[in-house]
């Protein structure tokens, strides 16, 4: 099982960044992590005009680097090693790529700040774009992981969420829950009604899931979560019943059992993504 060495932080000198920075921490020392680089992208070409002849004297590589290394001292306490790096690109996206790929990194961990105002909202570019595990953490998020959702569509690459669960659950007191989001099959609504076809559908779905759980062959006990809703709109179902659950994480695939191209980032991931979530969403990359 591949394991999370190498951790990247997204920082943006925001309210975000001392929750993410925190929450690294937990992160890292929950799974033994080796290395966690904090990022910031100096974006140069955003400083107006008005303040260009006050920041010329400013080194500001030296001014943010300061400033980012002492938040770091103050929140982050895992064992793992660390370092603070400060770039200028005019695009945030690429220079978290190329440091992803620079540094072997296995997780990134980014702010959802899709619901606030100002600078921080990260690009969905980036589920398409890193080749490694996503991390997007609210700032209403809490550093325990008791409760966690894992998505699944009963696809192979679905299947891949459960590594990452697995080691998250390994040596503490985590219950599993097993989401699956169903739909009646459009093509025969002419025909017969949803409320007719439901409870077929789901007893055929509640068999695919035990067939599914038995071939995970989990340690730890899983419950699994049936939800009827339309395809279309399976993100906002999950969304709707992640609400007052008491769900620490959800993960799920980068790809579901839909996807033909091998670099296309599934609809309802996709979704989640963008969406305010209140809780972190870790996004598993086909490795």
């Amino acid at each position: 099982m591949k394991k999370v060495k190498n951790i990247l932080v997204a920082l943006d000198l925001s309210a975000i960044d001392e929750k993410l920075i925190t929450y690294a921490s937990f992160i890292a020392e929950r799974l033994q992590a080796e290395n966690v680089y904090f990022v910031h992208n100096i974006k140069k070409y955003e400083i107006s005009e008005l303040f260009e002849e006050h920041l010329k004297e400013v080194n500001l590589d030296e001014v943010i680097g300061d400033e980012l290394n002492e938040k770091v001292k103050i929140h982050f306490s895992a064992p793992a090693n660390w370092e603070v790096l400060i770039s200028e690109d005019p695009y945030s996206e690429s220079l978290l790529k190329y440091i992803v790929e620079k540094y072997a990194i296995d997780l990134a961990i980014v702010g959802n700040k899709k619901h606030e105002k100002g600078t921080g909202v990260v690009s969905g570019k980036l589920l398409r774009l890193l080749r490694c595990d996503i991390l997007a953490v609210p700032a209403a998020a809490k550093e325990k992981i008791e409760l966690i959702w894992a998505g699944t569509d009963f696809s192979q690459d679905s299947r891949k969420v459960f590594r990452i669960t697995k080691e998250l659950q390994q040596g503490h007191d985590v219950q599993l829950k097993v989401v699956n989001v169903y739909s009646v099959p459009v093509q025969f609504s002419p025909y017969v009604t949803p409320e007719s076809m439901g409870p077929k559908v789901e007893k055929h779905v509640r068999e695919k899931f035990d067939k599914f759980l038995k071939k995970l062959d989990a340690a730890e006990a899983v419950e699994p979560l049936i939800f009827m809703g339309r395809e279309s709109g399976a993100a906002q179902k999950i969304m709707a019943n992640l609400r007052n659950s008491g769900v620490d994480l959800l993960v799920v695939s980068d790809k579901g059992g839909n996807t033909f191209s091998p670099f296309a980032v599934g609809t309802v991931t996709e979704e989640l993504f963008n969406a305010n979530l209140d809780v972190p969403l870790w996004v598993v990359k086909s490795s």
